[in-house]
């Protein structure tokens, strides 16, 4: 993780809920300052259980954590929710961070279901193509994780020569399965689409950076993602 000024020690753990959140949060595992959007919030919910607050919403006392897969491991693994939450914390399940990761595909799958639903979204082989030789052109391409080698070639191939060495700007999204972009998207065998520009798709491509900044893959929250032309194919999604 990114060093970032240490705070100190006898700071409070907890925020004050969501109206009395403060620009920047201190993470109970690395006690070290951060923006809220490079974190995740937790809160306990009426029966005391851990629960994961994406959009830093829900009521309460809340204890943040770096947002990534490993700094919520090591929370659950050194109790520190019992320590931010002094001793209130009932049940922090064993596979918190595995519930996180599955919470953060379905937000990615909500909003694009949103994008598609504000026209900002083009499934089906020749109609990603001719979105990327077309204007606008695209902000992204999503691959279910399951598309074979050939299709992502072809895409990649349409992507170079529109873009040429800038194909790296291109995002390429593959995380989801066929399963559940049918699901995001209202149609059968989805195995290519494309997002096009538009607020449907800034906010669809936040919630991606944010999945793959948790799972560790390289892609922080601001940063573009990388276009994968390579052929390989993704880590097998987790749930469906």
């Amino acid at each position: 993780m990114e060093a970032a000024p240490q705070t100190d020690p006898d700071e409070p753990a907890l925020d004050a809920g969501p109206g009395g959140r403060a620009p920047r949060r201190t993470c109970i595992v690395t006690r070290t300052v951060q923006a809220p959007e490079t974190m995740i919030r937790f809160v306990l919910d009426p029966a005391g259980a851990v629960v994961p607050d994406l959009r830093a919403r829900l009521p309460g006392r809340g204890a943040w954590v770096s947002a990534r897969r490993a700094a919520v491991e090591e929370a659950v693994r050194r109790r520190q929710f019992q320590r931010a939450f002094k001793g209130k914390a009932g049940d922090v399940p064993a596979d918190l961070a595995d519930r996180v990761g599955l919470a953060l595909r379905a937000e990615l799958r909500q909003a694009l279901a949103l994008a598609n639903k504000a026209g900002c979204v083009v499934a089906g082989f020749s109609k990603v193509e001719a979105a990327i030789g077309g204007d606008p052109g695209v902000a992204a391409v999503v691959h279910a994780a399951e598309a074979r080698e050939d299709g992502r070639r072809k895409i990649a191939a349409a992507l170079r020569r529109r873009h040429g060495d800038a194909i790296s700007q291109v995002p390429i999204v593959d995380d989801l399965s066929e399963s559940e972009l049918d699901m995001a998207l209202g149609r059968d065998h989805v195995i290519h689409a494309a997002l096009v520009a538009g607020v449907g798709a800034t906010g669809c491509l936040a919630r991606w950076r944010r999945l793959r900044s948790f799972e560790g893959a390289g892609t922080a929250p601001e940063e573009p993602g990388s276009a994968r032309d390579d052929g390989s194919a993704p880590p097998s999604p987790e749930g469906g």
